[in-house]
């Protein structure tokens, strides 16, 4: 990493940064304590029954992205976003990536606390999902090689990936496929800088719908959770 903040992604350095800032702040404030149950709570991961008690706390929908549990999980999830938010953001342009980015990860803690709802999760790896299955979806519909290349490899790591979510104990499988299904549907409400009208209106109106759709429903079936 040449630059702290590349110019050419800021969106992509942003989440690099805010991330790291939190990362660093457990570590200060609370030492060797920094990866326990509490000290994630507190940063604020994403944990179901609290949100059932207090629904003011939906901002752990959001802010789960940004907190890690251990050095392994931070830099792991934070070499996949230098290397993968770039060529997303550079797809997409800054302003859509930033909400792909968002919204995927909400997703992704959306499926948590529906469908693992005593869970606490935290990790960026819900948005990554988004962006991997983004692009994928792209592939089918670009005409540009670049994407099309682009969207194979990440189907191969995605399925690699989501096999390690099955086998490796202690991974949100839910978490990773709820980002993934949030960032299909987002790949076709936002438009790709180079093709803007790779989907029609109509489709662009039927992702946001089902999206939409889908987000209460979690939120819901995650509420009615005894």
């Amino acid at each position: 990493m040449k630059e702290i903040f590349d110019k050419r992604h800021p969106v992509t350095s942003f989440f690099l940064l805010v991330t790291g800032f939190v990362f660093l702040l457990m570590l200060i404030t609370t030492g060797i304590n920094f990866d326990r149950v509490k000290t994630l709570f507190q940063f604020g991961a994403m944990y179901g029954p609290i949100i059932r008690l207090f629904p003011e706390q939906l901002w752990r929908l959001f802010s789960a992205i940004f907190v890690h549990i251990g050095w392994e999980h931070f830099i792991v999830n934070m070499l996949s976003l230098y290397f993968l938010g770039g060529q997303v953001e550079e797809i997409f342009g800054s302003k859509q990536f930033l909400f792909l980015y968002l919204l995927s990860g909400m997703m992704g803690n959306l499926f948590v606390f529906a469908f693992t709802p005593k869970v606490l999760a935290a990790g960026a790896s819900t948005s990554l999902y988004g962006l991997f299955a983004a692009i994928i979806v792209l592939r089918y519909a670009t005409r540009s090689p670049y994407i099309q290349q682009l969207g194979q490899s990440y189907l191969t790591l995605f399925v690699i990936n989501i096999i390690g979510s099955v086998l490796i104990p202690g991974i949100s499988l839910a978490g990773h496929i709820g980002g993934a299904v949030g960032g299909a549907f987002l790949a076709v409400v936002f438009p790709v800088r180079s093709e803007r009208r790779i989907y029609s209106f109509g489709q662009r109106l039927g992702a946001t719908v089902l999206f939409i759709a889908l987000a209460v429903f979690l939120f819901y079936k995650g509420m009615s959770y005894v």
